[in-house]
């Protein structure tokens, strides 16, 4: 018989690569993790790593392996939501990483009607850009990440990730003061090709967003400035080092900057919330998803 808690330590390694981070992620040494993959190639009789370095390689019979591992955890993940739930009780504490936007969006106004419906329980909310809420979800740190579709391993491997729609938006082109497109109704993404851009850091998928837009408009823009923090891009725009893409309600007017729409299909994000397979029926966790879920709309025009 396999031990569930040996697949859960595959599958930790084959999210991060190496042991080290493993033992991380799961709050073990890595002698303790190289034991538990140890006893674990014991228990199937095969080999699953091929060490390289300090990397190990997953053998085809270790890749074979973890999407099982996928498929059982989230099995046992939904047989411990089932006992919560018939155990029942709305008291405890649920933890959302959300990027900030997100959190004006929907988190704040769905902690407010839990206040009222659910006073016993308590939502921990942690500032994280879309990227990293899923991997702190993976990794087990919180239980509902809001994140935005972007292109990722992570996201795609529907065994492990439920993802449940709250809105899109678009973003809009910000400029400086007296910028010479600033009086123009809409701006064309090749009007400003010539000019500096301000981008979130790489990784971050709303500077992918952006950096794609410019390429679908035959340039690569020239990035001299990054930071994550919008409010941070739209100051750094107002004070006339270049301009950004910036999803609409994450654009702040206090520092003067000019905010136009995209001319043509304008680039645009789209934001869900997201549980492990198997827990969006655990009753904590389903009666936040479900305030977050009130907030939803169609769109942000």
């Amino acid at each position: 018989m396999i031990d569930p808690r040996r697949l859960q330590v595959l599958r930790a390694l084959a999210d991060h690569g190496t042991v080290r981070a493993a033992a991380e992620k799961l709050y073990l040494t890595p002698s303790a993790v190289s034991q538990q993959l140890t006893a674990l190639e014991h228990e199937v009789g095969q080999a699953l790593l091929v060490r390289q370095g300090r990397r190990v390689r997953l053998t085809a019979a270790g890749e074979l392996l973890v999407e099982h591992a996928k498929a059982v955890l989230a099995e046992l993940e939904r047989a411990e939501a089932s006992l919560a739930a018939c155990a029942g009780g709305t008291v405890g504490t649920v933890e959302v990483a959300s990027f900030a936007s997100a959190i004006t969006q929907v988190v704040a106004p769905a902690i407010v009607a839990l206040r009222e419906r659910a006073p016993g329980v308590r939502v921990l909310v942690r500032d994280a850009e879309a990227h990293n809420s899923l991997v702190m979800l993976l990794a087990g740190e919180i239980d509902i990440a809001i994140s935005m579709e972007y292109t990722s391993t992570l996201q795609a491997d529907a065994r492990r990730v439920s993802r449940f729609p709250l809105y899109a938006e678009p973003f809009d082109v910000v400029l400086p003061p007296e910028h010479r497109l600033g009086a123009a109704a809409e701006v064309a993404l090749d009007e400003l090709r010539d000019e500096d851009w301000i981008a979130p850091l790489p990784g971050n998928p709303c500077r992918a967003v952006a950096q794609v837009s410019c390429e679908s408009a035959g340039f690569l823009p020239r990035i001299t400035h990054t930071s994550d923090d919008f409010h941070a891009v739209v100051a750094l725009v107002a004070a006339g080092t270049g301009v950004a893409l910036v999803p609409r309600t994450a654009i702040s007017h206090e520092h003067g900057a000019v905010a136009r729409p995209v001319a043509g299909r304008a680039p645009t994000r789209r934001v869900f919330a997201a549980v492990q397979c198997g827990r969006e029926e655990h009753p904590l966790v389903r009666v936040v998803l479900d305030a977050l879920l009130e907030q939803r709309a169609p769109a942000i025009d």
